[in-house]
Order: C-alpha cells, then structure tokens, then sequence
C-alpha cells in the first residue's frame, strides 16, 4: 500500500490565489462603474470574492467583518469561514470595494483587498466600528512614536518632513473628507502642509502613504477598523509605520468596547496590530488610481492590474493580467 504524505504548500504561494479574489471581485464591480448603484456593485463583488476564497487551500476565518458592529450579518461577516478548510488556519480581512461611492460615481481610486496572516496574529476588537490612524512609509517608520497620536498635527508633520529631508510645505497629508475631520485640516494646513481630501478609499490611502513613490507622505484621521487593519498588513509587509487606536464615535459604540473589555485609549503599533512579518496583502484597481489602474474591458476580453505585498519575503509584485470573460 502506497502511504502518501501531506506536503502544506509556502504561506507566501497564498498570494497568487488571493490576487484571484481581488482579480474577480474588481471585474465584477468594474462594470457597475458610473452606474450610481454601489449597493449592487458591492453584492456581485461580494458574491464573486467569497466564490473564489472559498475554492482556496486554507483554513481561513474573517477576523473582523465589514462595517463590524455585532448585528452586522453580511457575507463576509465575522467569524465565516473561508477556504476549503485544509491547509494553514489563517485570519483573513477583505473588502470587495473599498470606495463604493467613487465607483458608484465613476471617480478614481476603487480598489478591491485582501489581507491574510497566521490565525491569532491579527488585533481585532470586533466590537469596534472606527479607529484613528497614522500610516507612514519605510523611511518614517523608525521615526513614529505613539506620542503622534496625541501631538499636534505640526509636530507630526515636523517629525516626517525630517525623517524625509523635505520641507514641511513639501509634504502631503492624505485625510478623509468628514466632518470630524475639520479642525485636523485646518491643524495640517496651518503647518504649511498639504491635504489630499478624499471622499472614501482610507485603504489606497494607507497605500499611498506607505509607497515611496505615490506623493503622499501620511495618512491621519479617522476611518473603519476594518479598513486599518488591512492597512496594517501592508505597512507590516512593507516595513512601513503605522499607529492606531480605537475611536468610538458613538455612546452605543463606546459601551460596546467597554463591556468587551476593550482599552479606547490604548495606542498600538504595527507590531501589535499585526504580531508577524508572515503577512499577505492583495490589491486590484477597480477604477485608475494612482498605484494601480482600474479594470478595462474589451469585447470578450479585460485586463487588470494587482499587487501583492509578502512581508516574509519583503516584496511587492504587480501584476498586469489578461481575462477572458464568460459569455
């Protein structure tokens, strides 16, 4: 009798599979672009990334769902189950479309993410809906301490433009455009600072802050947990900074965190977001934006374009790629 052995496959060879949920959840939503209808994006989007993370050799669960509040039950809720249940028992976090209403409206800057790393490693305070965050690439990263959460906005600033050898007045804030946010702008624009306001889309924030390259020099403010944890996994895997902290924005929400046992004014690093440089992060443009373009189409035919960030690696792979679509 021929015994046959179980070889688990590398956690980084992860990444391609996940590319494929992002791929397929992007060329589902690629055509309700400029359509006004962001709910029915987001459900085919929805369906298309389940169907394929499910057909993935892992044993993954949903750490932390979207708009996570304890009576949220979407599909990708928290606690499902994704995978086909064999291989690495991992903590996943996704979302389909992060930036609904650019999509919705035809704007820039809709991707579709994924993220993965080792079950047990990722924070999820699943009580939570939104958490305050700064995000900063490679070069600023040895330079943030948590006492930016809580300084002015000048001095962070000041701390950046120096770990950067620029001026203040060089430097590009990305921030979401939200009420809440009104004095924090005027703090960056008093400094000399720069603002990039943009609607929705804090994960290609967060990217944009961490990628040397993007022209963006940080991300502040606050936004979904669920969208900071994600960007977490990408700073984690790019060696890039990121601090963050819970922020209820309500006395429901705040209750919530208390009775979980939850500590809203703890400030948390990277490192303690995401306990492991094993991290995977997949990415694909919906709609152009300024690290990725979005989804083309062409008869029977569209293409993409993804990356993949692998923290264990230290690597970040683009990907343009050809579909044959079913008719």
């Amino acid at each position: 009798m021929e015994m046959q052995s179980t070889i688990r496959r590398p956690f980084g060879s992860l990444g391609l599979d996940l590319v494929r949920a992002t791929e397929g959840a992007a060329l589902a939503a690629g055509t309700w672009m400029g359509l006004g209808k962001a709910e029915e994006a987001d459900e085919k989007a929805t369906e298309k990334m389940i169907s394929i993370l499910d057909t993935i050799e892992m044993d993954g669960q949903i750490i932390i769902g979207e708009g996570t509040r304890l009576n949220h039950h979407g599909p990708l809720q928290t606690g499902r189950s994704v995978g086909t249940g064999d291989g690495h028992q991992i903590d996943v976090v996704a979302d389909p479309i992060d930036g609904r209403a650019l999509l919705a409206q035809g704007h820039p800057g809709a991707i579709s993410v994924v993220a993965v790393a080792p079950q047990g490693t990722l924070w999820a305070p699943t009580q939570g809906v939104y958490m305050e965050k700064i995000v900063v690439d490679s070069q600023v990263a040895p330079f943030l301490v948590p006492e930016c959460m809580d300084a002015p906005a000048a001095w962070t600033l000041a701390l950046v433009a120096r770990a950067k050898h620029k001026r203040v007045s060089d430097l590009i804030a990305f921030v979401l455009d939200r009420p809440r946010h009104s004095d924090l702008v005027d703090e960056i624009r008093r400094a000399g600072a720069r603002v990039m306001l943009r609607s929705e889309g804090d994960i290609a924030g967060a990217l944009m802050a961490i990628s040397s390259d993007s022209g963006v020099d940080i991300l502040m403010g606050v936004g979904g947990i669920a969208e900071g944890l994600i960007a977490a996994c990408a700073a984690k895997a790019t060696g890039g900074g990121m601090l963050g902290r819970l922020a209820p924005q309500d006395a429901e929400e705040e209750s919530a965190i208390r009775a979980a046992g939850w500590d809203a004014g703890r400030i948390l690093t990277v490192d303690e977001m995401v306990a492991r440089s094993t991290v995977l992060f997949a990415a694909t443009g919906i709609t152009d934006g300024p690290l990725l373009s979005g989804v083309r189409y062409r008869g029977d035919r569209a293409t993409s374009n993804s990356m993949i960030l692998c923290g264990e690696t230290s690597t970040r792979r683009v990907i343009s790629a050809e579909h044959l679509l079913e008719t």
